[in-house]
């Protein structure tokens, strides 16, 4: 008889990361996963979806869930982006709460409170701990015993991969008994189109400041795969005119850069040359218009 996935899995569950902006989740999730599934950058609101990461064992899988990070919403897409959160929550099978050494340690505290509610196991880790001594990491894993008695509280540092392998182990000890929910040549839930577009919206958070990068949306209109190359269309919706031009900047040169950046980030994720052409378009109120936040993939 043909053996299936469900035969070699013993075990298999959902570990979704929740946290507050910039404590490192996203550099959390593909350091657990071992590929850049979630763009990495210093700015608030980095991750705007839920991306998922699969890693498979021997005999168990585990589906990594990134989320964008905690915060009291503005304008429908914020809300659109707690939404991701709130679900994130409610369909855990384990929930992998991130905090710094530096955040406020009660800072929304309603979601700290939620993490007391939740029947299913808690692991919360304090990352970033080489930016601080060890009487103060000591500190914070008691303060967050005190706050969260069921959780099981890991010092660690993503960004150096320390105490990863620690984490990772207890993670796959408090999986529970299940069948493999995808097939084992499946390491994300996201399509190359989606990645197409985070490596541009990534190289705009990183190439521009203020509110240019918030004010942006990446759609890639056409996704051709030919012999040896990609080719791939791209539309980056702004708020404003103005946006267009600083975007754009003189004689196309800022757009320019991060195209060329994009493309060799692509490439590499891709494995496979590149051709990228990119538009700008002012697209006014996309963040409160619930068509586009539907077309754009927030809203279901």
């Amino acid at each position: 008889m043909k053996e299936t996935k469900e035969d070699k899995i013993d075990k298999a569950g959902f570990v979704n990361i929740i946290g507050n902006p910039n404590v490192g989740k996203s550099t959390l999730m593909n350091a657990l996963v071992g590929e850049k599934l979630s763009i990495v950058t210093a700015k608030a609101q980095t991750t705007r979806h839920r991306i998922m990461g699969i890693v498979n064992g021997e005999d168990y899988q585990i589906v990594f869930s990134d989320t964008p990070g905690i915060l009291k919403p503005c304008y429908r897409l914020q809300e659109s982006m707690l939404n991701f959160v709130d679900t994130a929550i409610g369909d855990a099978d384990i929930i992998l709460y991130v905090t710094d050494v530096v955040e406020k340690i009660d800072k929304n505290k309603e979601y700290i409170d939620r993490l007391n509610r939740v029947e299913c196991p808690v692991i919360i880790v304090v990352n970033k701990i080489d930016r601080t001594d060890q009487e103060h990491v000591l500190e914070l894993v008691a303060r967050w015993h005190e706050l969260v008695p069921k959780a099981e509280i890991f010092p660690a540092s993503a960004l150096n991969n320390f105490n990863l392998d620690t984490i990772f182990n207890r993670i796959v000890e408090l999986l529970p008994a299940n069948h493999a929910w995808y097939d084992r040549d499946i390491f994300t839930d996201k399509s190359l189109r989606f990645f197409a577009s985070e490596i541009i919206r990534e190289k705009i958070l990183l190439n521009y400041d203020k509110e240019i990068p918030y004010s942006t949306e990446v759609v890639i209109d056409s996704f051709r795969e030919e012999k040896d190359i990609y080719k791939i269309e791209a539309v980056i919706n702004v708020l404003r005119e103005s946006q267009k031009g600083i975007l754009i900047g003189p004689k196309g040169a800022a757009l320019k850069q991060v195209g060329i950046k994009a493309r060799k980030d692509m490439e590499k994720f891709f494995e496979k040359k590149v051709f990228l052409k990119m538009f700008v378009k002012v697209n006014p109120g996309w963040r409160e218009n619930k068509r586009e936040l539907k077309r754009f993939g927030y809203i279901q």
